[in-house]
């Protein structure tokens, strides 16, 4: 099957990487080729982590890469594609704008989907002139290792899509659940409000990082708190998911703290930033002083 993945950042690069490594055809989109030259680099890196775990062989990682092709351009990029899947940011007028470029160059008959985390699939498939060809393929982070693919219907999904689409994700060793088309859909609605709420307990002194880290961990047995989860996201990532979902639902309760907003317009962005809740230039990972906010 040919696959065309646009947007070659952390989520793009990973779909690829599973798709490929399944035996199909990858045609990875993104505007800047140095994102997408990064992008292969770091697929090598992550096969080669593979190979020393004993999980594939370096002939699997050549075919792996052999399997992808990278593009500039989206017509270019999608001509041949039986599958679509948007990767790019988490920002609906672009995502608008992406969709419909490619349902004016995709094959008719090609499925579009979105890795979105929570933007209506509804929306995004009124964008074309096949909405019943448009789902929600929400791949979990990191995508080679994570089994979860989250399969969102819009309102006009066609059955058959649907069908598609779950047993592609089972080809590629994912679980999928399949869901329907409200704000946050379900890994979101659930997640966002709890690291929300560990911000607002931060932010209120009820107690410091690592302690509410700790408390989720040992308390509630979560393999990584919600702080530290929410750097690895991305604290703009999950401020845009808060207000998609405050938007949709008009309820305060999905409404960011201000902590969040703040650290956001500071530019501290978790992980990808190099500092968040904690800071990541430092190879103890020291935790950031965030009181200072307060004082």
């Amino acid at each position: 099957m040919n696959i065309s993945v646009i947007g070659a950042g952390t989520m793009g690069n990973g779909i690829a990487h599973v798709f490929a490594q399944s035996g199909h055809i990858v045609s990875l989109i993104d505007v800047s080729q140095s994102a997408l030259d990064k992008a292969i680099t770091v697929i090598s890196s992550n096969l080669d982590r593979q190979i020393a775990k004993g999980i594939l062989d370096e002939a699997i990682k050549t075919a792996t890469l052999r399997n992808i092709s990278t593009f500039t351009d989206i017509p270019n990029g999608v001509k041949s594609a039986d599958v679509v899947v948007e990767a790019a940011t988490e920002n609906q007028d672009l995502k608008l704008k992406i969709f419909s470029q490619i349902d004016d160059h995709a094959p008719i008959d090609a499925i579009l989907a979105s890795n979105t985390s929570s933007i209506s699939i509804t929306k995004i498939a009124a964008a074309t002139k096949r909405p019943q060809k448009v789902i929600g393929m929400h791949f979990m982070n990191p995508v080679p290792i994570m089994k979860l693919v989250e399969i969102i219907n819009g309102y006009a999904t066609d059955k058959e899509v649907t069908k598609l689409i779950m047993d592609l994700s089972i080809q590629l060793g994912k679980i999928p659940v399949e869901v329907n088309d409200y704000p946050g859909f379900v890994a979101n609605r659930i997640l966002m409000p709890m690291i929300n709420e560990s911000i607002s307990t931060l932010f209120e002194g009820v107690a410091g990082v690592r302690e509410i880290d700790t408390v989720m961990k040992l308390g509630m047995a979560h393999p990584m708190g919600p702080l530290q989860l929410a750097d690895f996201i991305g604290l703009d990532v999950c401020l845009a998911i808060l207000r998609v979902m405050h938007d949709g639902f008009g309820n305060p309760k999905y409404s960011p703290c201000p902590l969040l907003v703040n650290m956001v317009t500071a530019g501290y962005l978790g992980k990808k930033s190099g500092e968040g809740f904690y800071d990541y230039t430092d190879k103890e990972k020291k935790e950031l002083i965030v009181s200072k906010m307060f004082n």
